[in-house]
């Protein structure tokens, strides 16, 4: 996501990297990497993929606190949606993952300063991201959903953010969603954080993900919050890489095609999701 974004230019790729988290386990993966082939657009002076290959690991930057798309399960173990298709992005490749958590208004500038090859973390394809970054396909699909306290009947759609405060990740799209409509925003850490600035009435209103916002009903029973409007546009959620690493994209978007194919990503979205959300 994710979550799920901050509107990274050229000119804020000079922006001093976000303190990340502790670095997750690294999973050994056994693959023949041979049917990796770059695309046509890909070039001979483009070593991204090599570099990868020849580290012998794909590092991979995301929240981990960012449930259904990663997060900790009750064991401690790093899991989720974008947790195991990065993993089994990696294998594709024939390197191991390496994982990284990091907050999200950190993700992004460690991308462009070489501190993870990928961010696989519910990113969203925006204009302004793809002056940055060049990003894969998309491997789902998601929505934006808009909450209010149960009792709230002064906000029934955007439109109703006027004035209002929204409360939502540091540097999200979902933030910037909350500006365009004409609301102020209070930024916080993690969704639990938003839900929680709501239920108080610290805030008005939060604003994230459809797919993460179900998923925090479902798993905390929370029946003091409730959606009131959801946007009709599709948010896509694809993997940025650093502008330019074209053959590490291609590569990339050959593993997600496979993964697609023998129906990994059906398999994982439904298992996190409880739907199918890689078809558009």
């Amino acid at each position: 996501m994710r979550k799920l974004l901050t509107f990274i230019t050229i000119s804020s790729l000079a922006i001093s990297l976000t303190a990340c988290g502790n670095t997750a386990g690294k999973n050994k993966v056994k693959t023949d990497s041979s049917a990796i082939l770059p695309s046509a657009q890909s070039t001979a002076t483009d070593p991204s993929l090599e570099n990868v290959k020849n580290a012998g690991e794909l590092k991979i930057g995301l929240e981990g606190d960012w449930q259904p798309f990663s997060y900790h399960d009750e064991s401690d173990k790093l899991v989720g949606y974008d947790t195991e298709v990065a993993t089994a992005i990696a294998e594709k490749l024939g390197v191991k993952a390496s994982i990284t958590e990091a907050s999200w208004d950190g993700l992004l500038t460690g991308l462009s300063t070489g501190v993870y090859d990928v961010v696989v973390n519910g990113v969203d394809v925006t204009e302004e991201r793809k002056q940055a970054f060049d990003f894969s396909d998309p491997y789902a699909y998601d929505h934006i959903d808009l909450v209010v306290k149960a009792d709230n009947t002064e906000i029934t759609s955007f439109d109703d953010l006027k004035g209002k405060v929204s409360t939502n990740s540091t540097g999200s799209t979902y933030a910037e969603l909350g500006e365009k409509y004409g609301a102020s925003i209070k930024n916080v850490p993690t969704l639990a954080q938003t839900m929680e600035l709501v239920k108080n009435g610290t805030a008005d209103a939060t604003i994230n993900a459809d797919t993460s916002i179900q998923d925090y009903f479902n798993t905390t029973g929370e029946t003091n919050l409730k959606v009131v409007a959801k946007l009709d546009e599709v948010t896509e959620y694809a993997i940025p890489v650093k502008k330019g690493n074209i053959t590490l994209r291609d590569a990339i978007n050959n593993a997600i095609k496979e993964l697609r194919e023998d129906g990994t990503l059906k398999s994982l979205s439904e298992k996190y999701f409880g739907a199918d959300l890689t078809e558009k």
